[in-house]
């Protein structure tokens, strides 16, 4: 009977504990790279980045920054300041901390899945911050992601090498679209409960 009901309580909780689960993952994936930032643990030195295979990459001291690659490369940075060490973390600080609000929201409306009361004017207004968010991460996290890589080979000999070119999140932009469409609908919903309770 015990396991029975311990079964349906997790049937029933399955979805917060897969998004809290999420969460402390991503918390872990933005958490990390502060405390590198910081100097708490090792910083991260290096970051993918493209390069132009006819540009002629000199060969660079090891306090100084390296590439090593062909077309996606990794760019190596030899003892980073704190400068460096932000420019080479922050966008990835960046998206973790909004995945980490998209998956706030999501547990806030996975709440009112539980209590049956899906069509809540609450759970419009989160979408519509879930669609914000991923819209937010689908844009500014790539332009930071080209904007520190400039900082970072900016002045330096491998500058010409480096290309810099700003690429848009395809598919967080579908889930942003997707969650705005959703927020629509129960909009909708919300509204046509709304008139059915006043009906009654």
């Amino acid at each position: 009977m015990r396991a029975t009901s311990w079964l349906r309580r997790l049937d029933r909780h399955g979805l917060e504990l897969t998004i809290g689960l999420a969460l402390l993952g991503f918390g872990v994936t933005a958490l990390f790279p502060l405390l590198g930032v910081i100097g708490l643990i090792p910083p991260a030195d290096a970051r993918e980045v493209d390069i132009d295979t006819r540009a002629q990459v000199p060969d660079l001291s090891s306090g100084g920054m390296s590439l090593r690659g062909t077309h996606h490369a990794e760019l190596t940075v030899g003892d980073p300041g704190l400068w460096d060490r932000v420019l080479l973390s922050g966008p990835g600080i960046v998206q973790a901390i909004l995945i980490i609000v998209v998956l706030t929201l999501l547990m806030r409306m996975a709440t009112t899945f539980q209590d049956g009361d899906v069509f809540v004017p609450q759970n419009t207004r989160r979408l519509s911050g879930i669609s914000f968010t991923l819209l937010l991460a689908a844009l500014v996290v790539p332009a930071l992601d080209t904007l520190t890589t400039i900082a970072l080979v900016g002045g330096t000999p491998l500058e010409p090498a480096v290309e810099t070119g700003y690429t848009l999140s395809g598919l967080l932009l579908l889930l942003a679209f997707l969650a705005a469409a959703l927020a629509g609908a129960f909009g909708h919903g919300a509204r046509l409960r709304a008139d059915t309770e006043g009906l009654v």
